[in-house]
């Protein structure tokens, strides 16, 4: 199905400042099509986006909506128009229920009083719509992010949306549930609602888009169709070949020193007996399902969560559990799995957010080396090159792959032997990815270590030297990564989840 634009952006510019971030881009969103945003990190996606949202307007250019000028001025103006956004953060409320959810901003009332039979019989319907059958009084806060992104596709539409724009909506789902989300994206393509897509994952572009525009340091250059090679597209994006997508170079040529020892790891109901070892110059991954325990074994390693039992020793010394200055203090550095929560200030500046790890140790008579932090911080967002205004940018600002980037530069200006690293690529364009695989080279490569918890198996196969497989919150098994496949991992990960629901079918035959 295509036709007349339901939206275009017509030669748009947008600056922050004296930051030209937009130059110049057209698109258009046509009915019953999926229109690819693609580039990399701080390629502008984000902003065009949020014009056609109406977060942000447009310093220069149209916006047209049926062939028409538009002026849209905030949210509740592009909502008028029948555009709704799933942000990557999803905009819903834990506490309340999902018929509450999806009427928020705009419940029906009777007589003054809510009228909570129609709010509920509104959300069965738009749940419907997309062929989800929930109980609308349960909380979203007890589902599961892939029916939570459900759920804000039924509130979108219950605001009668005929356009969509999805903003990196599979970056925390499952395969399974990635299938069921395509699902309903096609069956919204045939009903006419035109879509906008943002995704760093390239090999989900031809299944689920039609075209794709291609977007570089805010310039629009290219519109391809969504079949175009994932090589062609990488080129594109940054403008050069990438030769190799997982570039691990083992180039440490040191003695094998042990770094980290892990011993008798458990957790109160979740890490069981977890042990394990890493050297000098060498990555290892913890590979397994969502829920194996991989999170909680890195979080109780930085001293962030407690342990039962079991000791973590680096370079022999063993760490007292709960402590994350002495965690710090041993050379641990730790890149959580969500950076915006737990790794990020974001409304701190650059500068702040990198020299958290060393205002202690860096100070001077008590007193914090302000012109020293401000110095390294430059250094290293010059050698990781950080997108930014400058250091004294929020944060929160940044784009995605900047924003990690920012929690990478942290350690290493405080030194850091060991990385313990959670999803350290979820929701970064190819391109910064490779330059964290550096990174991580680099690190081995002067005799430190990481331990990589990660939920991409090519990655996974790609940078580990040893792979260590999570099952049931305990170590499964060992793949060596010269002979490791997808399906050998596969297996130890999903042995003990097998054996449990056997168990339980035994019992319930008995």
């Amino acid at each position: 199905m295509s036709g007349s634009p339901i939206l275009t952006l017509d030669n748009v510019t947008k600056k922050f400042g004296p930051v030209t971030v937009i130059d110049g881009v057209s698109v258009d969103v046509l009915p019953g099509r999926v229109q690819v945003l693609l580039g990399e990190n701080g390629a502008g996606k984000s902003t065009l986006i949020k014009m056609m949202a109406g977060v942000h307007q447009p310093d220069g250019g149209r916006i047209l909506i049926d062939g028409e000028e538009v002026h849209l001025p905030d949210t509740k103006a592009s909502e008028k128009h029948g555009i709704a956004t799933i942000h990557q953060e999803l905009n819903l409320v834990g506490s309340m229920s999902i018929a509450e959810n999806i009427a928020l901003g705009r419940m029906p009332r009777r007589f003054g009083l809510v009228d909570k039979r129609k709010m509920k019989d509104d959300a069965r319907a738009a749940l419907a719509l997309i062929g989800l059958d929930l109980d609308v009084d349960q909380h979203v806060g007890g589902l599961g992010i892939a029916r939570q992104q459900l759920v804000e596709i039924a509130k979108a539409l219950s605001l009668n949306a005929r356009m969509l724009i999805l903003d990196e909506p599979t970056a925390a789902l499952t395969k399974r549930e990635i299938s069921a989300l395509f699902s309903v994206v096609e069956d919204l393509r045939e009903r006419g609602v035109g879509m906008v897509f943002i995704s760093h994952h390239l090999d989900e572009i031809a299944a689920i888009g039609d075209s794709v525009s291609v977007l570089r340091d805010g310039k629009f250059i290219a519109e391809v169709p969504a079949t175009t090679g994932e090589g062609e597209l990488v080129r594109l994006m940054v403008g050069r070949d990438i030769d190799k997508q997982f570039p691990r170079r083992r180039e440490f040529s040191g003695a094998p020193e042990t770094l980290l020892e892990v011993s008798g790891l458990s957790t109160k109901g979740m890490v069981n007996d977890v042990s394990f070892s890493v050297h000098a110059g060498e990555v290892v991954a913890l590979a397994g399902l969502v829920g194996a325990g991989r999170t909680e074994v890195v979080r109780a390693i930085a001293g962030i969560d407690p342990y039962t039992s079991g000791s973590v020793r680096v370079r022999g010394k063993k760490l007292p559990p709960l402590n994350v200055g002495a965690a710090i203090r041993a050379g641990l550095g730790h890149v959580p799995e969500d950076r915006k929560v737990q790794g990020l200030v974001l409304g701190a500046a650059v500068n702040e957010n990198i020299g958290y790890a060393t205002l202690a140790s860096t100070a001077k008579a008590g007193i914090v080396d302000f012109a020293g932090q401000r110095r390294r911080a430059q250094e290293v967002a010059d050698k990781l090159r950080i997108r930014m205004a400058g250091l004294d940018q929020a944060v929160g600002a940044l784009s995605g792959g900047n924003q990690q980037k920012t929690v990478f530069a942290r350690w290493i200006v405080a030194g850091s032997t060991v990385l313990l690293l959670d999803e350290p690529t979820r929701g970064v364009d190819v391109g910064a990815k490779v330059e964290i695989y550096e990174l991580i080279n680099a690190i081995t490569a002067a005799g430190g270590a990481v331990v990589m918890v990660s939920s991409e198996l090519p990655e996974v196969l790609g940078m580990a030297d040893r792979i260590l497989v999570m099952s049931g919150g305990h170590i499964a098994g060992e793949v060596p990564a010269e002979s490791a496949t997808q399906d050998a991992v596969m297996s130890l990960a999903v042995r003990d989840v097998k054996r449990e629901l056997e168990d339980k079918q035994m019992k319930d035959e008995s």
